[in-house]
């Protein structure tokens, strides 16, 4: 089952392993068809009725494949205005090659043919409320045609993910949906088709630059709050400059008073809150889950705080009583296989930390990809795990990280990791957040190692972050 917005994920991915969308669409078209002659007699009149996103275009391959039947197509709007290029592509074919293909440009004027089978092409995944005008017209005339009606995807006005149907919408007998099916289709009175149309595993389980895309802020916003330091200063301060780098609006460090103003030396940028005490301790954890709870920040949990026993009865207690958001990372990990909390944690253990916390002990984590999602089935947490490869499970879905260079074996990546998921919790699920955090953290390494392979530092991948996070021709 996949949801809409992973499904557009999972097609960006696909075209980036070169599997390109024209030829998504030529096997979405042919699954459409395939349906269409299980429910059309050999005499019946086709209406396909498309609007002018890639749901129509599907629908415009379907056609070439339907030339035994009488078939019309009509497009909602200009063909001008067709919203991908493969789409024009595939109406331009029809028009070129004497298709019975028009345009309707005024919905008053929309006459639905005389029809046996109509087949929605209207509007995908991701619409919902009401329909409009012309898409409106055409639901009511199609609903209203006694029509056997297919459509593709979805019906025009069904939201796929929460299975909310317009009052106005088409109400349809057969729905091809693509790849896997859609979490709202369960309830949807009609007979489902999921059609494989080739997109490969590695497109839905390597993380690639759809899950970027998904996870990627469209606007300044969200503060975390970092918890740490104590005997290690860098680490808090990278993982904070990281979660800026990101796209958060602030960052915040709580550290000890004793080492605050050497966290604050490494960047003007970051609002440093001191607290009387060496290191971590209970009475100091209160204070900071007071104030966490406060403003529902995102927390990061363990850069640089050290392994002294009142510091992990600190970090356990903050989280048992915890009930957001947090990255856990560092020496807070050790707590987290005994705790119980409420808390919706990313976990962001290395290979020796995840053995440490219980799971596999192993050189290859992709190899042992399976055994990470059991132990994050068990652990109830989402677990990122840090490697050659990068693992990121909760225990149910798993993908599967394979930026990165070995140049980033050098101390602090795994810091500036913890901060970016921190900054992309903040507009994105937590899996879909440490997803896209591991290719980052990993690309950024890879753009430093074109001309530095192994001198780099982690400081210095902080710069390119934003590049590649928002540019999309270095995904």
């Amino acid at each position: 089952m996949i949801t809409g917005e992973r499904m557009a994920a999972v097609d960006e991915n696909a075209a980036a392993l070169g599997v390109a969308r024209k030829q998504l669409m030529e096997s979405s078209g042919h699954a459409v068809a395939r349906t269409v002659r299980t429910v059309a007699e050999p005499d019946d009149r086709i209406a396909i009725v498309a609007g002018r996103g890639n749901n129509g275009g599907d629908a415009f391959v379907a056609a070439r494949f339907l030339d035994e039947y009488s078939v019309s197509i009509l497009l909602l709007g200009k063909s001008e205005n067709i919203g991908t290029e493969i789409a024009r592509e595939n109406w331009e074919a029809l028009e070129q090659s004497g298709y019975d293909a028009r345009e309707v440009t005024d919905s008053s004027e929309f006459d639905l043919p005389e029809a046996d089978v109509v087949v929605d092409a209207m509007l995908g995944t991701g619409i919902s409320g009401d329909l409009r005008v012309p898409a409106a017209t055409a639901a009511d005339a199609i609903n209203a045609s006694g029509a056997t009606v297919v459509a593709v995807d979805v019906p025009s006005g069904f939201d796929a993910d929460d299975g909310d149907h317009a009052a106005n919408g088409v109400e349809a007998d057969h729905v091809v949906t693509f790849h896997d099916t859609k979490p709202g289709l369960e309830g949807l009175d009609a007979a489902i088709t999921v059609a494989d149309i080739g997109i490969p595993a590695a497109a839905e389980r390597d993380v690639g630059p759809g899950d970027i895309a998904l996870a990627r802020p469209d606007s300044r916003d969200g503060r975390p709050y970092i918890i740490g330091g104590g005997p290690y200063t860098g680490a808090p301060a990278l993982a904070a400059q990281a979660a800026l780098r990101a796209g958060a609006e602030l960052s915040f460090v709580a550290a000890p008073e004793s080492v605050a103003g050497e966290i604050q030396g490494y960047a003007e940028d970051l609002i440093v809150q001191p607290y009387e005490s060496d290191v971590l301790t209970p009475e100091r954890a209160d204070e900071l889950l007071e104030t966490a709870q406060r403003y529902d920040n995102v927390v990061v949990l363990g850069p640089g705080l050290g392994t002294a026993d009142e510091t992990l009865a600190a970090a356990a207690q903050f989280l048992e009583s915890y009930a957001g958001r947090a990255v856990v990372d560092a020496d807070a990990l050790r707590v987290v296989p005994d705790l119980e909390t409420e808390a919706t944690l990313v976990c962001t253990p290395n290979r020796g930390e995840l053995a440490r916390m219980g799971g596999p002990d192993v050189d290859d984590l992709a190899a042992a990809a399976d055994e990470i999602e059991a132990f994050a089935a068990d652990l109830g947490h989402i677990v990122l795990a840090k490697g050659a490869t990068d693992v990121i499970t909760d225990g149910e879905r798993t993908r599967i990280s394979r930026s990165g260079t070995v140049g980033m074996k050098v101390g602090g990546t795994g810091d500036t990791l913890a901060g970016i998921v921190a900054a992309l919790m903040e507009h994105a699920e937590p899996l879909d957040a440490a997803a896209a955090g591991a290719q980052v953290n990993g690309l950024a390494g890879e753009r430093l190692a074109e001309t530095q392979e192994f001198g780099f530092l982690a400081s210095e991948m902080l710069e390119e972050l934003p590049a590649t996070l928002w540019d999309e021709s270095n995904e």
